[in-house]
Order: C-alpha cells, then structure tokens, then sequence
C-alpha cells in the first residue's frame, strides 16, 4: 500500500454536501492523512505512533451530522479500511487500518444500522469475546481466514447454515446460533481490550462524561465526535458536553440544516426553541398551529396507551413516570403482582459485587447496560430468570438474571415480580424520563407537555438556557416521523392487548446462564 507525499483535494462524495458539511468532510479527511489515511486516492500506510488526536463535529437535529458520518464511513471502507464491529475480530495484521463506528447505547446504534451506518455500542469495543478454541475455528472459516472446519458434534448441514446465515447477516454469533449454537457454547467470557485500536468515529457524543472519553482516546489514537448541543448534558458536567472541552479549532459546527430536512414540522419548531425570547405559551401556540397544517404534528388531549408499549412517554418528573405507568398497567388489565408478555423495561444497571466482574461485564455485552430498551417476555430458564427482548441489539433474545422492580404511587417500596439474588435490574419503560431517552428514536414519539410547564415554572436553566427548552427539544428531536403533544393528564384506554408477535429473534435466544452465582 502506497502512501501520499501531500494530501490531494479531497474528491467530493457523490451526495451534495452544504458548505459547512463539505468543509467538516475536508477537515476529518485532513486529520485522517495526517494518520496515514488518504481518501481522496483511497491508499492506506500502516498506523504509525503518530500524536493522537480528538475532533468534534457538532450540529443540531437535521444539520446532517449522520449523513456526514455515513460518507466518510463509505469513504474509509472504499480506501480498504476494515470495520471492527465488536462482533469477532480476525487475527491482527501489521499491515490492517480499522475503523470503528460507535455508539452509547444499542439503540443509539440500531438507529445508525438502519440508515446503513454499521454501529457498534461503545461497551462491545471496550470488551471483547474470548470463544472457545474449537468454535473459533468456525469463526476463521467464516471471516475468510482459515479452511472449514470439522468440529466434533456438529454436522456438515450445521456448517452449511452457518455459512449461509453470514453469507446473508456477516455475524459470527448469528451464524453460530443458525448452527444450533447457544452463546455460552461459544462465548466462554469478556475480557477488557488491551490493545488499541485505530479509528473510532462516536455518534451522540453529547452522552459521554470524562470517564467514557478518557477509556475511548485510551483506544482510539484518531477520534471522531458526533454530538448534538442543544441536548441535556451528563449528570455531572454543569451542562457543558465533553466535546465542550476540546482545545482551539478542535470543534467543527454544522450550522445549516439540510436541504431534505427543511419540510419537516417536526424540525421546525425543535429549532424554533432556539430563539432566546420564544415562551412556552408561544411555543404551545406554534405546535397547536403545526398540528393544523401537518398530520406528522398532533395535539393530542390524551396518552395513547397503545404507543407506551413500543414508544414510552417522554416526561421531566419522576412523579409522572410512575403515575403514567400505574395507569397504562391498569388500563392493558396487569395484575399487581405480575407482568405481562410485551410490557416494557429499562434496564436500570447491573446489581452485581466487584467480585463477580466477569458476569457484569457478560450482561453488559449482551446489550444489557444502564438505559437499554428491553421488552419482557415471560419466566425464564430458571428461578429469578426472566426472558427478555433487547430493543437494538443484534441478538435481542436472551433469558438473564433478573431484578425487576415497578414503582407504585406513594409508595416507597416497589413490587418485584422477578428477583434474582443479583443480575441486570430493570424500571417499566412504558414511560421514561427525556434525560434517559437521549440517544434513542422511535417512529411516533409522545411528550407529555403538563411536565414541560412544571419545568417552565420553575424557572431552572442549564448552561443559560432554560431547562424546559433543552427538554422539550430532546423529547421533540426522538420523534422519527410523527410527534403527538399530550396537553391533558389522561389516558386513552388501548384499542389492542400487549402482544410480542412482533419481536422476531434474529438467532436463537441466549441463555446467560453464568449471572446467578452458585
């Protein structure tokens, strides 16, 4: 592989690029050279020692920050740069350049795997898979760095399943599991990744704190911050993100919003919330008159409890949650000391002591991490256990070690229907604070606006803005294509019953069988 003396004019990608955009493009392909990376004549030179270095490009919804991303990721790939995907990683090469595409949560991720971008949650780059020797033999084969296998107990067919499933999904645990492979056939632990890597590229940048960033530059030599703003900043960071902090000419700003995105209402008034004069009550105002003219706008006098149980409701107030979700299990006829097959979860962290490290680190790459989107599904495969489907993840269906807790009004202690001795703990998600819904879309988004008053009232501001604007445009900016303004503290009794038959697994489900300690 040949390497640039000086770096050509960078050819511009098919896709028409604003100026601001086509100047970001110029600049990350700029830091990419000076890391041995050359995009416009698509040549790599092996990774050097070269200084490390942190870049920032920072925009509001719509100013094209994922098209930006998709670009120059089709860019890296057409130079010959591989892509780790925290899935399985060939034997390393001397020669090899990397790129990783990152985000905080699954689900952040899924929304870039949809739009073509193929995401990875930053947890599955920290920590690695250590499989079993005789099945790694099977994932060489498949990746194109060994012959095919003959591995005791499984049959030539099995092989050919495995091989058509990464023929059609390139996973390795997918095609395993197409051979009748269950995870903890294959995957015999995590471990904490030792060696670097080389180019990570981190979508919403804006939910990362200090110790996230600090983990990420001790992997990545070159880094590629993606972040919105206007969102909420970690607890913790006194509203400044941690893109915030990067020295002189480190933070690229997209400015305009693209072309596509200027029909949208949905934008319209995320970006109205700019204007340092704009009150709530005008801005209730303008969403009562968008609802008129845009059906992707509703001014919506009741919560739809048939949308809280794919696409929570997005509230300021704890006190809120819990009451909304009381009434939505009343309403769908849960029993109080019972849930039911398709009522939704938030993982809530992992209750496990430091001695048990190797087991958190397990649920956690399995997608379990603190804010992930699960629906629950039923009893699991032992005592304690539960059978949960995680929103986002490339293998969603997994039986694990369970806290649920659901919160009642007034209440101090919660009722518990699955309680493991330790394992993954999970609130009801059928609603969730907007602090905890950053990162995450769904296609019909419900902003309960009696919240976003109480916080108007209340006068608080964040980084001398006001708290309720940065709420409301979070909450708004989640909405993919429809966004519905609930003005009345009611709820519509649903029209259907919580079902899972729209959860397809995509392999066999996983057992975590290693959570519950013996």
């Amino acid at each position: 592989m040949t390497q640039s003396l000086a770096p050509a004019a960078t050819q511009a990608p098919a896709l028409v690029f604003s100026e601001d955009q086509a100047e970001a493009y110029d600049r990350v392909a700029a830091e990419l050279f000076a890391a041995g990376i050359d995009l416009a004549n698509a040549s790599l030179s092996p990774m050097s020692e070269a200084k490390a270095s942190v870049l920032a490009v920072v925009g509001k919804a719509g100013s094209g920050k994922t098209m930006l991303l998709a670009s120059l990721y089709k860019a890296l790939a057409a130079a010959g740069v591989d892509l780790v995907s925290g899935d399985y990683e060939p034997k390393k090469r001397k020669d090899r350049r990397t790129l990783a595409i990152l985000a905080p949560t699954n689900k952040a991720a899924s929304v870039l795997r949809m739009r073509g971008v193929p995401a990875t949650t930053i947890h599955r780059i920290l920590y690695t898979p250590v499989y079993d020797p005789q099945y790694e033999k099977i994932a060489e084969w498949l990746t194109g760095q060994g012959n095919r296998p003959v591995i005791e107990g499984l049959t030539e067919l099995a092989l050919d399943r495995a091989h058509a499933f990464y023929q059609t999904v390139a996973s390795v645990p997918g095609a395993l599991a197409a051979a009748g492979l269950r995870g903890s056939d294959f995957i015999k632990g995590w471990k904490r990744r030792e060696e670097p890597l080389d180019i990570g590229f981190v979508d919403e940048s804006s939910m990362l704190d200090e110790r996230a960033l600090t983990d990420l530059r001790e992997i990545f030599p070159t880094l590629v911050l993606f972040g919105d703003p206007a969102q909420l900043a970690p607890v913790g960071l006194s509203g400044e993100m941690v893109f915030d902090r990067l020295g002189e000419g480190r933070k690229l700003t997209l400015s305009r919003i693209h072309r596509q995105e200027q029909d949208n209402p949905i934008l319209d008034l995320a970006h109205a919330l700019a204007d340092p004069d704009l009150g709530f009550d005008d801005f209730e105002r303008m969403v009562q008159s968008a609802a008129r003219k845009d059906d992707r706008v509703v001014w919506a006098e009741r919560v739809d409890a048939d949308l809280m149980a794919r696409s929570p409701v997005l509230v300021w107030r704890n006190a809120t949650r819990i009451r909304l979700i009381t009434a939505f299990r009343a309403a769908h006829g849960a029993p109080d000391d019972e849930l039911l097959a398709g009522e939704p979860l938030v993982c809530d962290g992992i209750e496990l002591p430091l001695k048990h490290r190797k087991k958190r680190i397990d649920l956690e790459a399995r997608g379990l991490i603190k804010g992930a989107q699960v629906i629950y599904l039923g009893h699991g495969s032992r005592p304690g256990f539960a059978k949960i489907h995680v929103v986002g993840a490339e293998d969603p269906q997994v039986s694990a070690a369970s806290i649920i807790k659901i919160e009642r009004p007034d209440e101090d202690e919660p009722f518990i229907p699955s309680a493991a001795t330790m394992g993954a703990a999970f609130l009801h998600g059928a609603a969730v604070t907007i602090h905890k819904a950053q990162g995450s879309q769904w296609e019909t988004v419900q902003v309960f606006a009696p919240d976003l008053y109480a916080a108007a009232m209340a006068g608080r501001s964040e980084a001398g803005v006001p708290l309720w604007k940065r709420l409301a445009y979070v909450a708004i900016t989640r909405a993919e294509n429809r966004l519905m303004w609930v003005v009345r503290n009611r709820l519509a009794r649903p029209v259907e019953g919580l079902s899972v038959a729209d959860l397809k697994p995509l392999s066999v489900p996983l057992t975590l069988q290693s959570q519950e300690p013996s």
